[in-house]
């Protein structure tokens, strides 16, 4: 075989998922299987031939599977540039946004070019909302390398940072041309980060999904092993994201359901400083078991369907309750001032994602301040 045989034999290699989020003239595809990394540049070259490439990543990923991506679109004729940031939350930053736009600047990023993103959900984040602002509109491209980004934060176009009010309140909607989900290079995370991913991929069973959260409730261990069962969590996941994407692009309807756990979640990590004391994923599960607790506090769902959801969230090594997080948090005070920052709050109104059951969440407008307030104190006197 030729080497462009070769190449086209790999890009319809059958261990391969693709899938689409329907967006009309904003289309784009999730290719989700093994050994896509050194297929980045015949993939992206297909979309940009000959373009400049900036890739967005943090020294971590850049150590594994930079040189891989790099010569891959060297390969294809690209020229890529790289952009290394410190790994964590906290380079979701005003500080950092301004000196990543300043390097794709420096490499001559122009609107025909790209801006990769090769990395988890922060990389991701970060290198979107870059890409937005660039120029006032650069497209770019979604590598994500950690379970979370691949299940979530990759897709549907929601880029940002973070500011001292709050997680991801700073940003644009701005839609990737193209995500690569490599499954291979999540045998190269830390078990810790896979749970805290794992915990996005449990939400879409618990949001509409209970035959999904039941088949997660039989084979996590197979998706945490890997092979078969991984790519179908991530594809059910991404499926089930880019249906409600193309529903409701930018979050004036059911979109809000994808952020089960969220709104108690995001005060928590914002509580710990945006630190490692609390992934992203660690968060998301607390909140949504508290978001099970409250709605059956509530007398929305029965309380056997909070314990199954905390229960498997435990079982798979994940925390379900604020006393699994060290060090200090803010009084209930305080996390009632984050909750508030919430992007969902509509003119002081809370918002918050709760459910009648597993698989029945829904969005519940105007939540009692009192209520929740009453409940935090009791999720702290619990422990």
């Amino acid at each position: 075989m030729t080497e462009a045989e070769v190449t086209e034999a790999a890009l319809l290699d059958s261990d391969i998922t693709r899938l689409g989020v329907g967006l009309g003239e904003r289309s784009y595809d999730i290719v989700i299987g093994p050994g896509l990394l050194a297929q980045a540049g015949a993939r992206i070259a297909a979309l940009r031939p000959g373009a400049r490439i900036g890739i967005v990543t943090d020294r971590n990923v850049a150590e594994r599977h930079l040189p891989t991506v790099e010569a891959a679109l060297v390969a294809a004729g690209l020229t890529p540039t790289a952009i290394v940031i410190e790994p964590g939350e906290k380079s979701k930053s005003f500080a950092m946004f301004e000196q990543v736009v300043d390097a794709l600047l420096d490499a001559r990023i122009e609107r025909g070019d790209l801006v990769l993103a090769l990395g988890g959900g922060v990389v991701g984040d970060l290198a979107g909302f870059a890409a937005a602002a660039l120029r006032r509109g650069v497209d770019f491209v979604q590598v994500p390398t950690s379970l979370l980004a691949q299940v979530d934060s990759s897709v549907g176009g929601k880029t940002g940072i973070n500011s001292r009010h709050g997680k991801n309140l700073v940003g644009a909607f701005h839609q990737p041309i193209l995500v690569l989900a490599d499954a291979d290079v999540l045998d190269t995370l830390p078990l810790r980060e896979f749970r805290s991913g794992y915990a996005e991929v449990a939400k879409y069973g618990l949001i509409d999904n209970a035959p999904f959260f039941a088949w997660l409730e039989r084979k996590w261990q197979d998706v945490f092993r890997g092979g078969a069962a991984r790519i179908e969590a991530i594809a059910t996941s991404c499926a089930a994201k880019a249906a409600v994407v193309a529903r409701d692009e930018k979050e004036t309807g059911d979109r809000a359901l994808l952020n089960l756990g969220h709104t108690f979640g995001h005060a928590l990590e914002a509580g710990a400083g945006f630190s490692q004391r609390l992934l992203h994923g660690e968060a998301v599960a607390i909140g949504m078991a508290q978001a099970f607790r409250f709605s059956a506090r509530q007398g929305l769902c029965a309380p056997a369907d909070a314990e199954r959801v905390e229960a498997h969230l435990r079982t798979v090594g994940l925390p379900t309750r604020i006393k699994a997080i060290p060090g200090e948090l803010p009084d209930t005070d305080g996390l009632m001032t984050l909750i508030g920052q919430d992007k969902k709050v509509s003119r002081g109104a809370l918002t918050f994602i709760l459910a009648r059951g597993i698989g029945q969440s829904f969005i519940a407008r105007d939540v009692d301040p009192a209520d929740v307030r009453a409940f935090l104190e009791s999720e702290r006197q619990a422990g």
